[in-house]
Formats: C-alpha cells, sequence, structure tokens
C-alpha cells in the first residue's frame, strides 16, 4: 500500500514510516519545508499551503494517508492561535480537498488529539462519546479538524477515520514537552554538569501515558480497519501524575534532585484529570505491548535509564 506520511520527520512520524515500512508498505514522507536532516527523498512543504499540498497529492495519488502534520504544543498554542488553526484545521482541510480531487478512494488517518476532551472527573474515563471542551487553541484546532473529517465523509463519501491519542512517550520527542524536559535535566544531574535541582510546571495534573510504538501500531491498525466516520482514543486507560511519573524516571536514573516550581513551566490553563477508555480500540483488536517504564528507559537514553525498548 502506498502510504504518505505528513509530519514523517516529527517524534511520531518518525517511528510510524519506520514501522510502515517494516510492514512492506511504500511510504512518501512529507517533511515541513524547513524540517532538520533535510532529505532529498521526501516532500518539502508547509500543511498551511494549499497549493503545495494539492500538488504533492496529485503527485503521490496515495491509496493510504497518515495525517500527523500539525502544531503539537498545548503550551505554546496560546502565543499563536491563528497559526495553530492555520495548521491544524485548515491543514487538514487543505489535505482532505486535495484528495478528494485527485485521491477519493484514499482511506485518511486524521490524528486528532484526546486533549478535545477537556477536564475529565477524575477516576472517570473519556470515551469517545465524551463532549468536546477544549481548554487551548491547540484543543480547539483539533475539534475543528475532526469536524471538517467527519463533513467530508458524510458529504463525499471519502474513507476518513479520526484518531484521539492520548500523551505518548518514546525517544526522540522535542525536549520542549515534559518529559524530555525531565530526562534532559536528569541527565545533566547524572553527568554533575548542573546542580541536583529539577526544575518543573505542574506536577498534580493525571494523564494517560503509552509508548509511542503502541500508538503508532494503532495508526496502523485504524488505516487497515477502522470504520470510516468514526473516532478512537489511543491511549492506556491508566491515570498518572506527572509527579509519579519524574519520581520514576528519577528512580530509573539512580539520581536524587531537589524539585522546583518554575512558573515559566506553567499553563495559562491547564486539565486537572485526564485519562482516556481504549475500548474502542482493543474491540480492532488492539493492546499495548510495551510499558510507561519502558518508554521513560527509552526517553533518559541507555547510559541513564537503562536497556531501550524493542
Amino acid at each position: 500500500m502506498r502510504v504518505l506520511v505528513t509530519g514523517a520527520d516529527g517524534f511520531v512520524g518518525r517511528h510510524a514510516c519506520h514501522a510502515l515500512r517494516a510492514a512492506g508498505d511504500e511510504v512518501v514522507e512529507v517533511h515541513g519545508p524547513r524540517g532538520e536532516g533535510i532529505s532529498s527523498t521526501a516532500l518539502h512543504f508547509d500543511i498551511a499551503d494549499e497549493a503545495k499540498v494539492k500538488a504533492a497529492v496529485a503527485e503521490v495519488k496515495p491509496e493510504a494517508v497518515l495525517h500527523l502534520a500539525g502544531f503539537s504544543s498545548v503550551a505554546k498554542s496560546h502565543q499563536n492561535p491563528a497559526r495553530v488553526f492555520a495548521v491544524n484545521t485548515m491543514g487538514v482541510l487543505h489535505l482532505l480537498t486535495a484528495l478528494r480531487e485527485n485521491a477519493p478512494k484514499a482511506r485518511v488517518l486524521v490524528v486528532g488529539s484526546g486533549e478535545v476532551y477537556g477536564p475529565v472527573a477524575e477516576g472517570t474515563l473519556a470515551t469517545e462519546s465524551h463532549p468536546h471542551v477544549p481548554l487551548s487553541p491547540y484543543s480547539a484546532s483539533k475539534s475543528a479538524a475532526e469536524l471538517a473529517g467527519e463533513q467530508f465523509f458524510r458529504s463525499y463519501g471519502m474513507e476518513v477515520i479520526l484518531a484521539r491519542p492520548f500523551n505518548h512517550l518514546g525517544s526522540g520527542q522535542d525536549p520542549t514537552f515534559v518529559v524530555p524536559s525531565f530526562a534532559a535535566q536528569i541527565r545533566a544531574i547524572a553527568l554533575g554538569t548542573v546542580d541536583p535541582v529539577l526544575r518543573t510546571g505542574n506536577l498534580d495534573a493525571i494523564r494517560d501515558f503509552s509508548h509511542v510504538k503502541d500508538v503508532v501500531d494503532a495508526y496502523r491498525l485504524l488505516l487497515a480497519k477502522g470504520e470510516p466516520g468514526q473516532a478512537y482514543n489511543v491511549c492506556s486507560g491508566e491515570g498518572r501524575t506527572i509527579r509519579g511519573l519524574l519520581e520514576e524516571m528519577l528512580h530509573l536514573a539512580g539520581v536524587q534532585a531537589r524539585i522546583e516550581l518554575d512558573p515559566a513551566r506553567l499553563r495559562p490553563s491547564d486539565i486537572p484529570s485526564l485519562v482516556g477508555s481504549a475500548d474502542k480500540l482493543r474491540a480492532l483488536g488492539w493492546s499495548p505491548k510495551l510499558s510507561v517504564a519502558d518508554a521513560l528507559r527509552d526517553v533518559l537514553g541507555p547510559r541513564v535509564g537503562g536497556a531501550p525498548s524493542h
């Protein structure tokens, strides 16, 4: 199957392309226009550029699309909402319009976010029927992108499937995200290059974490077996506090540190608890193979966290 992967140069994209090729698929990568390590074999453009999206789809004529390109930082989305919507919402609209004109039978997995649910009562699991209560430009843009996907399914019969991933972890994630930020600080403390002080944001938030490789397996399954017009949570169903995650990382690294709150790391609005139900995805045959501890070891690296997962 010829699969167009947008955001292929991103954290999840690199893992996804590797997994798709290992499964025997033909992968056409789309990188950002200024992505690191410019690849001569990939297409390079901004997903918010309608003309370039249309030209790429017309050239590739994919049989399937894994749409990962997007503005991914919840915290930074408050700083530039217009750009967030241009990428996350209009990018999806440009892609679906181009596919309708040039590859209308392609199966399309639009990757959204569990953040669309907003706050969920502690002890409650968000199902796909849970209302959307976005608290950031990021989550609002993802909710709007889903509406576009649903409309293209209903109006034009396109095979659009929606994924709502919750937090995922693994090697290669940008250090501006919370767990890679912790890992970078822990590595520096372990090396003795900085004082044993760890600066953090809100540690009391409860989140649902999965290994990125399990998330990629879910995306591959949804491309093959997901029902068009339907949304699927991609999550573990288990809630962990950020504090608990940090303590586990310190334990894995054998590091002791004083924890200090850094006001600059706090979000304008934060969700106290967000944990999802993956029953709908599990019904298709998905189950996680790797643990959060495996993911934390991968983020810390072999010299600090022990043997990486496979």
